[in-house]
């Protein structure tokens, strides 16, 4: 890959884990803490919905952008040419 190609790749990256991050926060932050007052006026499965997420709802977020993270990055290696398997043990310093 060529060094054009790695800062593409590096950027594509980053903006990926900063928009998934950026959610991570607003879920995790605002709706289970600074927003949960407003929020628990209303209620999922009798539950206030500030409290779920503050309990339950910011893992389950999480968890989510794990999972989109990785199809992502699956999907990013591909448009690069990169393969796991190429570099099994291997590590790599430019």
């Amino acid at each position: 890959m060529d060094e054009q190609a790695r800062r593409d790749y590096w950027r594509k990256n980053v903006r990926l884990l900063s928009v998934l991050l950026t959610i991570w926060a607003l879920v995790s932050f605002g709706a289970g803490i600074f927003f949960a007052d407003a929020l628990n006026n209303m209620e999922v499965a009798g539950f206030p919905i500030g409290f779920w997420f503050a309990n339950q709802g910011s893992i389950l977020i999480f968890l989510a952008l794990i999972a989109v993270y990785v199809w992502r990055m699956d999907k990013l290696d591909r448009d690069y040419g990169i393969d796991i398997d190429d570099y099994e043990g291997e590590v790599h310093h430019s």
